[in-house]
């Protein structure tokens, strides 16, 4: 008799970024801490790629990267936990859509939606972001049963 799925468990996709710094470092050192987050574990990660900074403010192209992640954390707490590994690495938020050295943004779950005043599951710009369009295709495909 095969396992019932384990129903409180789920895929997270969570978008990368920094244009501040050592980019690279900064999106390796957020890899590693994305992977020692509890009850979660990395299963993908998209290629890095380097884009055009959103927004009005002046700033140098960001890189950007992807990852899937099999969680037991609901988004609330995951975006806590992305939270933390921003402060760590130094992120302000003192000007919106400014530089950073690091963004981790929730850019969906498989089955989970969210729909508070500060966190919405779908990240609403989800559609928009033609980078981020790609980087969830890229996982998707490697995700995807053979």
């Amino acid at each position: 008799m095969a396992n019932a799925p384990d129903r409180t468990r789920d895929i997270a996709y969570v978008a990368l970024g920094s244009n501040l710094g050592d980019r690279d470092a900064h999106l390796a050192a957020a890899r590693q801490a994305l992977a020692a987050i509890p009850r979660s574990r990395v299963i993908a990660e998209s290629m890095v790629e380097e884009t055009a900074p959103l927004g009005a403010v002046p700033q140098g192209p960001y890189l950007n990267q992807m990852i899937a992640m099999e969680t037991e954390l609901s988004p609330r707490e995951l975006l806590t936990e992305l939270q933390r590994i921003e402060r760590a690495a130094g992120r302000t938020r003192d000007v919106r859509w400014g530089p950073r050295t690091l963004d981790l943004d929730i850019v969906r779950y498989e089955h989970q939606i969210a729909t508070d005043a500060d966190l919405q599951v779908p990240h609403p710009a989800a559609e928009e972001r033609d980078f981020w369009r790609r980087e969830l295709a890229e996982l998707r495909s490697r995700l995807a049963p053979s």
